[in-house]
């Protein structure tokens, strides 16, 4: 979690207390998130960044050894296979400060959240009545 006593307000505060190396990561995954959802909204919830389109898509954090990525447990079961060799949980995936950022694989991954959220979004819409 980021080093500074108070909760950061935005993401560019959020990404602003890490060293340069850290900064660079959370840029670019920032960058992936935008380039794949360019209409989702940024914010801070559980003192993390947060891409919100549809419901929550992803949140990312900064740790001292590793990055934790939050797809949801949908996006982590998906990809399963592809983030074996990781650590995590049933909706989180830890990436290794000391290897290789798997930029690709979060694209891949943001791409699947960004069609499930608007699945789901356009299965409820539906059933709502129009004026």
């Amino acid at each position: 979690m980021q080093p500074e006593a108070s909760a950061p307000e935005t993401i560019d505060a959020y990404i602003a207390g890490f060293p340069q190396p850290v900064r660079d990561i959370l840029h670019k995954i920032r960058q992936i998130v935008r380039d794949a959802a360019p209409e989702a909204e940024e914010a801070i919830k559980y003192q993390i960044p947060t891409f919100v389109l549809n419901g929550n898509l992803v949140h990312f954090a900064a740790f001292a050894h590793h990055i934790g990525f939050y797809p949801t447990p949908s996006g982590i079961t998906h990809f399963q296979d592809a983030l074996s060799a990781y650590k995590g949980a049933k909706g989180s995936v830890q990436f290794p400060l000391d290897a290789p950022i798997p930029y690709d694989l979060i694209q891949r991954i943001v791409e699947f959240r960004v069609e499930e959220n608007r699945r789901k979004a356009r299965g409820k819409g539906g059933a709502k009545k129009r004026s």
